[in-house]
């Protein structure tokens, strides 16, 4: 959430400063000019925000995999109390 408030403040910014630069330009050609500097720039200057971003989304993806095989293992049988009653049978 950091990180895509962060882009869309960058672009907030680059944005405004392409639309009041005294250029003979369309609109549309000075946004989409901003769009690229914008995304040039967040390169290098979110950097940080990136990289957290995307340890957070691969820690989110281990979550859901993990809760998704004990699901898994939950409605085949396999889990611990399933097989421990089986066994004592």
């Amino acid at each position: 959430m950091k990180y895509t408030l962060a882009r869309l403040g960058l672009f907030g910014l680059v944005a405004l400063a392409v639309l009041v630069a005294p250029i003979d330009v369309s609109v549309p050609l000075k946004l989409m000019i901003a769009i690229l500097v914008s995304a040039g720039l967040a390169f290098f200057l979110l950097k940080g925000l990136r990289e957290e971003a995307s340890v957070q989304a691969v820690g989110m993806a281990e979550r859901r995999s993990e809760k998704r095989e004990r699901l898994r293992a939950a409605l085949n049988g396999d889990d611990d109390e399933g097989e421990s009653a089986t066994k004592a049978d």
